[in-house]
């Protein structure tokens, strides 16, 4: 029994013209080696599975053919061909950068660079998935990158182009694969399967096409998993049982369903999905991805843009007509942002049952909208429209206090004052606030007009007030700011030491209350000078309490106060020792000990001070 040969290596293609969908990099690279322009260096790069690896191969043994054909192909005969085709040519080497990614190994390559070919006209040197290679081993590449020798070429191959350093891309001639298409791999699967006697349906080959997503590679392994499934006769039915993708006829049920409002049949359809293994997110990929080919029929345009397979179109362009083209944008969005929360989602279910019910009412929300150019809906009016009844709101009380040094009104009478009551009339303009105090000890005039009508006459607000409210009301006017001497200091600081006898603070305390000296800077700030840093913290500790009963007897909210220490006492708190420095102290201990300093002497001792 012959050993299997999968077909993506079976029939790999061995020379230009047999490359799949990329005839604009087989052409250039034919007219260079006709013309004999190659570069050093060359960088293959694109998507998986479309011929990077195979042209670097086919680019290798053509270079090296002895009898070169007219169209630059190999002939395939001579002995360098040979010894490729068997895999024995020592002209080709292939490195897997993806395994072979160290400084170490690109060294042994640029060793190996050195030597020229015994036979031949040059030494290709493969390196596939180039940018699993480190940042050292590029460094280390640079070089021989750029000035090879004349015998030497070069060919990178990766997925990722993004990936390698600016300076590998400087040094190569660069070519972008992109992917197969669908028809180029169909035509390919057919030759295949002409050739190994396998029964296979257009259709099933285009849903290969479709599920390979551009890549050679996985198109054919995908065949050969069918053919042996299926035992050689490839349909329409296994191929989608076998791929584990959902028949689009179960798309337009549902769809035929939710356009109708049927909302069991949707359900009962999607149940039936359920039960035959596809997952939610599976349904809500596919329907939308069925729901954009409609959207693409609606236009004759876009026909290209429909990727199906062949005999679908009609029944697609046929449903196109009659669905609406914003139900089919509004549910393209509704499904992509089902399929977006569908991971986030606890029920996956349930998520997808919620989707197919907003799917189902689209098309009531759709019609609330006239169609006639796309107005506004007016909402409906009220026959016997009733007016709103708003709450009548009390009259709001001037504010009175008793506290000394604050603006107030006394009321003697009980009786209630509304806001109303004290607005500008011919008289006078009242502040609009109802609650009149004023918390700063001088009073300010208001800014508003308070000139009467018949006199002209300004009044102040005091006045105003005076003449509104009559003798209802007695007006005590604001305290003076007393300013700060020390004739009034001494005697209140002393107040406040009986304060603190009464409170049974510290003797502590109170004592350093006592000794502390007051000496005025300003008329809002004074001077306290303690004798210790522990003076200070029993000050501080009752700074809050004493600036306000000073700002209170001298009714000015400025006051303040600093606390200094003397100098002297900083100076005699400090022991002498710490004053001095390393040598100063060691002269001291020497002139108390001389001893110290003859062993010093004799010891020879090198002392830094």
């Amino acid at each position: 029994m012959d050993k299997f040969i999968v077909s993506a290596r079976k029939y790999r293609p061995q020379a230009f013209d047999t490359v799949v969908g990329q005839a604009h990099i087989t052409t250039t690279l034919k007219n260079a080696i006709k013309q004999n322009q190659l570069a050093h260096a060359f960088l293959f790069c694109g998507p998986r599975g479309v011929g990077k690896t195979t042209c670097a191969r086919i680019l290798a043994k053509t270079i090296n053919c002895e009898n070169l054909q007219p169209d630059g192909e190999a002939c395939d005969k001579c002995n360098s061909c040979k010894s490729f085709n068997d895999g024995a040519s020592l002209n080709i080497h292939e490195l897997d950068a993806a395994s072979n990614n160290s400084v170490d190994d690109i060294r042994t390559l640029v060793e190996q660079v050195r030597f020229a070919p015994q036979a031949g006209k040059y030494k290709v040197y493969i390196v596939d998935e180039v940018h699993m290679l480190s940042a050292s081993a590029f460094n280390a590449f640079l070089k021989t990158l750029e000035e090879p020798p004349s015998y030497a070429i070069f060919i990178l191959a990766t997925t990722e182009k993004h990936k390698i350093i600016p300076t590998i891309l400087s040094r190569c001639q660069i070519f972008d694969f992109k992917r197969i298409t669908t028809n180029d791999t169909v035509n390919h699967l057919q030759e295949i399967i002409d050739k190994e006697s396998i029964i296979a349906d257009k259709a099933s080959l285009q849903v290969i096409a479709q599920k390979s997503e551009g890549c050679m590679r996985d198109a054919l392994s995908i065949l050969d998993k069918i053919v042996s499934f299926t035992n050689g006769e490839v349909n329409y039915t296994n191929t989608l049982e076998h791929l584990n993708i959902l028949d689009h006829d179960y798309y337009f049920k549902i769809l035929d369903s939710l356009q109708q409002q049927d909302l069991a049949v949707a359900m009962l359809l999607y149940d039936e999905i359920n039960r035959k293994g596809f997952e939610g997110d599976l349904v809500l990929n596919g329907f939308a991805e069925f729901i954009r080919n409609i959207l693409v029929c609606k236009d004759d345009k876009a026909l290209q843009l429909l990727d199906v397979v062949e005999g679908m179109q009609e029944k697609y362009k046929s449903v196109a007509k009659t669905a609406s083209l914003s139900y089919l944008v509004s549910a393209l969005n509704i499904l992509n942002d089902a399929e977006i929360n569908f991971k986030m989602a606890r029920n996956k279910r349930l998520h997808v049952e919620l989707t197919i019910i907003k799917l189902n009412f689209l098309q009531q929300a759709i019609d609330l909208f006239p169609s006639d150019g796309g107005g506004i809906v007016k909402k409906k009016r009220v026959n016997d429209a009733i007016a709103v009844r708003f709450k009548q709101v009390p009259s709001i009380q001037i504010a009175s206090t008793t506290n000394e040094g604050k603006l107030y009104l006394q009321e003697e009478k009980k009786t209630t004052v509304s806001a109303a009551s004290i607005t500008n009339t011919s008289s006078s303009v009242v502040n609009e606030s109802a609650t009149i105090v004023a918390e700063k000890p001088t009073i300010q005039q208001p800014a508003t007009n308070t000139s009467t009508a018949n006199t002209g006459v300004k009044k102040s607000l005091l006045e105003a007030l005076r003449e509104k409210a009559g003798d209802k009301y007695n007006v005590i006017e604001v305290k003076e700011v007393e300013p700060l001497t020390i004739e009034k200091l001494q005697p209140t600081w002393n107040a406040y030491i009986e304060v603190l006898q009464q409170k049974g603070d510290k003797h502590s305390t109170i004592g350093t209350f006592k000794i502390a000296e007051l000496k005025i800077v300003n008329d809002f700030t004074f001077t306290v000078s303690v004798n210790a840093l522990t003076q200070q913290k029993f000050i501080e500790q009752e700074k809050v309490f004493l600036v306000d009963f000073l700002q209170t007897a001298f009714n000015n909210r400025a006051i303040n106060f600093t606390i200094l220490i003397t100098e002297t006492s900083m100076q005699q708190d400090v022991p002498i020792h710490l004053t001095l420095n390393s040598k100063e102290r060691f002269e001291r201990i020497a002139k108390q000990y001389p001893l110290v300093r003859e062993l010093k002497e004799r010891l020879k001792f090198n002392i830094e001070y």
